[in-house]
């Protein structure tokens, strides 16, 4: 107990943006760190996990390495299983791997984006957090968290904890009067930020402008982090450490570029549809300027769950119709990684329940067409395919190729390309 409480903690929830919030925070933290040597060590824990399980699990950008997230895994769970008559569920045993290593290895400060919620997450067991904050609230997970906006903001605002403050993205009315409420009844001081107006214009990591938002409410975390736990002289942060934060600000599967050759990938996670939306805005804005010639545009899409997918296509197709991109093609997959499956054990990932059925390619192929008549649509039964078919796509005049609508595509996507790098 007396270990946990001794954790530095900045704690943050949200719908869409607390992952790139918690990645901001870390990059703003070590700027500084690189001016006045504090904090030393950064301890970082999201989820899920893209290409490998360590990765939620971070010190100083750096996964756990495979023997150590062993060791601590083991030790954490060796404890648990001689003194409890339950076990951990998966994502509270990582959660508790992630505290343990953090105190093994002497963090400064350790950054938690909570799984999906906040009231009875895994990750809401401090009770002393030295900061939390509330990135944008939308509709989703609506089966564990709704059934309205109103309930999902209730169960995000469960982080703010009396003596913390708290700082939340901007919010649509409902949100935030249930933000305000939770907060009075907590005794928290609630902070709505708006963006920082000494964000540089045009930088790459701050498009498209809803990182704006997330840059900011890390700042202000990163502000309320040094001022509590910083010596004096080292609680200001610079206008060189913000622009050395954006410059070095990195987070993989989010808003992500990559070049091979004369084909442009975006990867993109977004999973629900306030986040496709931003990742077809972005798609629209960045790839169509970075090319003088006409690029074929590809769009691979993939997702499996409660949610409903066809409304996520059919949000992409509105957007990419409204900024005036044209995809010529459409390529929907699965989440299965490669023909021979070997892949998928090492990503540490099960498959759906829900089989991707015959039904829900058409039905996903006639979403998209009552908006983009003209797609080509394809339908690819592993991501391996989908990349292939997309490459073999190309005219001679290169490719813009958008990968979105799950983390679980884009995990796959990515330790493929970079195989193939």
């Amino acid at each position: 107990d007396s270990d946990l409480e001794n954790l530095n903690v900045i704690h943050v929830a949200g719908t869409k943006g607390k992952g790139s919030t918690c990645a901001f925070t870390r990059s703003f933290l070590d700027a500084q760190s690189k001016r006045t040597g504090y904090p030393r060590k950064i301890g970082l824990y999201t989820s899920p996990h893209l290409r490998c399980v360590q990765e939620r699990i971070q010190i100083n950008f750096e996964p756990l390495s495979e023997d150590l997230f062993t060791k601590y895994v083991f030790e954490v769970w060796d404890n648990l299983t001689s003194n409890a008559s339950s076990k951990p569920r998966y994502l509270q045993l990582l959660m508790l791997v992630a505290v343990h290593a953090f105190v093994r290895e002497g963090v400064d400060v350790a950054i938690f984006e909570t799984h999906n919620g906040g009231e009875y997450d895994a990750t809401n067991i401090f009770s002393r957090p030295v900061a939390t904050g509330i990135s944008t609230i939308g509709m989703d997970h609506i089966e564990q968290l709704g059934p309205s906006i109103e309930n999902i903001a209730w169960h995000k605002a469960g982080i703010f904890k009396s003596g913390a403050p708290a700082f939340s993205a901007p919010q649509v009315p409902r949100v935030a009067e249930v933000l305000k409420r939770r907060a009075s009844e907590k005794d928290v001081m609630l902070n709505f930020v708006n963006v920082y107006p000494a964000l540089p214009a045009s930088a790459p990591a701050l498009k498209p402008n809803v990182q704006r938002i997330n840059a900011s409410v890390a700042l202000a975390l990163t502000s309320a982090f040094l001022k509590n736990k910083a010596l004096v002289a080292c609680q200001d942060l610079t206008a060189q450490d913000i622009s050395v934060g954006i410059e070095q600000f990195f987070w993989l599967g989010r808003f992500q570029q990559m070049t091979r050759g004369s084909h442009q990938w975006f990867l993109d996670g977004a999973h629900n549809q306030l986040s496709v939306q931003n990742a077809a805005q972005w798609f629209a804005e960045v790839a169509v300027k970075n090319n003088g010639r006409s690029p074929t545009h590809v769009l691979i899409f993939s997702h499996i769950s409660e949610r409903d997918g066809a409304a996520l296509l059919r949000c992409i197709a509105n957007t990419l119709q409204m900024h005036d991109t044209a995809v010529e093609h459409l390529i929907i997959s699965t989440y299965k990684q490669t023909v021979d499956g070997v892949s998928d054990a090492y990503r540490c990932f099960r498959q759906p329940n829900q089989q991707f059925s015959t039904g829900m390619q058409k039905e996903y192929m006639d979403a998209w067409k009552s908006i983009l008549p003209q797609t080509q649509a394809t339908f690819e039964s592993t991501i391996e395919g989908a990349i292939n078919l997309a490459r073999s796509l190309d005219q001679g005049t290169g490719m813009q190729i958008l990968v979105t609508g799950s983390q679980h595509l884009v995990g796959g996507a990515l330790r493929l390309l970079e195989s193939h790098s």
